[in-house]
């Protein structure tokens, strides 16, 4: 699911990252979330959620 703001954040990331950084994993996360949207594009059974995330993380 896609983050419309920063503090629809999981709490590991508000807690973690200044509020700048918190922006560019918002972006990063959404833009990695419509990358990973057909289930070929990911490795083996990942959930969609999954490789948004590491995407994410990897921004910062």
């Amino acid at each position: 699911m896609p983050y419309k703001a920063k503090s629809d954040l999981p709490d590991n990331v508000r807690n973690v990252l200044p509020a700048h950084a918190q922006d560019i994993y918002k972006e990063a996360f959404n833009s990695a979330w419509e990358q990973y949207k057909d289930k070929a594009d990911r490795l083996d059974s990942a959930s969609r959620e999954e490789p948004a995330h590491k995407d994410a993380w990897a921004a910062d």
